[in-house]
């Protein structure tokens, strides 16, 4: 992802001379989580909505409440993963674009979520695959070797729980033998998570279970 591709400068930041009622008035006409704070061009910190509501004097400037900011940021070098993850940490919907401490513009949440969409984990059709195992034992090159050994084709993976002792990986596959899959996971000790209408091992767990059942009631 080309980060310079998606600066946006429909607003222009504020200074450490701005009042808090220009904050307010900024905050109401875009809606935008915080506010960037520079001083002669130079990124200071952001400012955010929810503590330029809590000053009651209108007319005190910014800098005034310079201990309050936050400082986060990104340059030219951020992942699109990178980039999600200080959106989430920061809880923000802008992203301040600074380079040698200059104030660049900023970043839309909209605009990469946008992108993020468009790639295959999301945009290509395929079954998702929620699997765990042990975290001692697992690989990442097992997980693909047992997809691609089925014709299976990995459009993307996280890891989306761990712990001292599990790994729960999302997986988002393309196969026309998604059984296959499933059953050579289980060969490898992996508990299938995520549940398939193509799961035969399941479909025979109900059948033996309906059977059993229905011998208890006669």
């Amino acid at each position: 992802m080309n980060i310079i591709e998606y600066i946006l400068n429909n607003f222009k930041p504020l200074t450490t001379q701005s009042t808090v009622r220009e904050a307010l008035k900024l905050c109401k006409t875009y809606p935008i989580t915080h506010i960037p704070v520079v001083e002669n061009a130079r990124y200071v910190g952001c400012i955010s909505q929810t503590d330029v509501l809590t000053i009651d004097n209108k007319e005190e400037l910014l800098i005034e409440s310079i201990d309050i900011f936050d400082h986060f940021q990104t340059d030219n070098n951020e992942s699109l993963l990178e980039l999600l993850k200080i959106f989430a940490d920061n809880e923000t919907n802008i992203l301040p674009a600074v380079a040698n401490q200059k104030y660049l513009g900023y970043i839309d949440l909209n605009d990469v979520l946008d992108t993020f969409s468009q790639t295959p984990f999301l945009n290509t059709e395929g079954v998702v695959l929620v699997i765990e195992k042990n975290s001692k034992d697992y690989s990442m090159s097992e997980v693909s070797q047992i997809i691609e050994s089925n014709n299976g084709v990995v459009l993307g993976c996280y890891e989306s729980k761990r712990t001292s002792d599990q790994v729960e990986v999302t997986l988002k596959v393309s196969s026309q033998e998604i059984n296959e899959i499933i059953q050579t996971f289980r060969r490898y000790n992996y508990t299938i998570i995520s549940e398939h209408k193509d799961d035969i091992y399941l479909e025979e767990l109900k059948n033996r279970s309906d059977y059993l059942q229905k011998f208890l009631n006669t």
